[in-house]
């Protein structure tokens, strides 16, 4: 299971990289047909020489990591703040590992963006659902501040053995961490505004994942180069999870 989970982890490295190389290419240009997200990184991986491959490898890495973390939820003795991260966390990597099963038997998988839309429109549809979404999307709002703090103050740091660290690869996780964190709230932040808005308007289709917050980036006053920006920030991302699969306290 050590083994698997920092596969896992590894894995999840190459997904951010993926998504980071896909929201690139849209600010620069080169590829405003694929999704930039999650679903479109593993179906782009999917299309890779052995793909068929990588993707089983991608299973057994996230199906791992959703055990771990299920029981970091349920029998760790960690605060009760990071048994909730746990338990969400959880949930992301079931939800990413049903994406991986449904390009391995179908050969596609729906879009982020359709799946949000989608759970937003059931919420929408709820008494008092309005207000369920739009506290819903408050809490992405406060979760993409809550990782932009973790990377400026290094938050991060907690997690790895930095006992077993070179100074030297302390100093590069650092900035990996600072940078990649940074991008990922501000994703976070961007689709939490979009929840929110679509709160407000009672429109399901105003929602979005992934790929919608990225290319609002691109619609901003800075132009495409916010969305370059936020894509590197990805890419940094990724290269943090690869140390976080040599360095992570398991």
């Amino acid at each position: 299971m050590a083994v698997l989970t920092r596969v896992g982890l590894a894995c999840r490295g190459v997904l951010y990289a993926l998504i980071g190389v896909l929201a690139l290419q849209i600010g620069l240009g080169q590829g405003s047909g694929g999704q930039a997200d999650k679903s479109g990184a593993i179906t782009t991986l999917a299309e890779l020489p052995f793909g068929e491959v990588l993707l089983w490898i991608m299973v057994a890495g996230f199906v791992a990591l959703a055990i771990w973390q299920a029981t970091e939820a349920l029998f760790g003795v960690a605060k009760v703040k990071d048994r909730v991260e746990a338990a969400a966390r959880t949930v992301v990597y079931v939800l990413v590992v049903g994406t991986l099963w449904s390009v391995i038997t179908s050969g596609q998988a729906g879009s982020d963006d359709q799946k949000s839309q989608d759970v937003t429109g059931k919420l929408l549809d709820l008494p008092g659902g309005d207000w369920i979404v739009g506290a819903i999307g408050l809490g992405l709002v406060a979760l993409g501040v809550y990782w932009v703090h973790r990377g400026v103050t290094k938050g991060f740091r907690e997690e790895l053995d930095q006992g077993r660290m070179s100074p030297k690869a302390r100093m590069v996780m650092d900035r990996l961490g600072v940078g990649g964190y940074a991008a990922r709230g501000a994703i976070a932040g961007m689709a939490g505004i979009f929840v929110v808005y679509a709160a407000i308007t009672h429109d399901p289709d105003k929602a979005g994942g992934i790929d919608s917050a990225l290319r609002q980036f691109a619609d901003t006053p800075a132009g495409p180069w916010l969305l370059v920006v936020v894509a590197l920030g990805l890419l940094l991302f990724a290269g943090y999870c690869f140390g976080e699969s040599r360095w992570r306290r398991t």
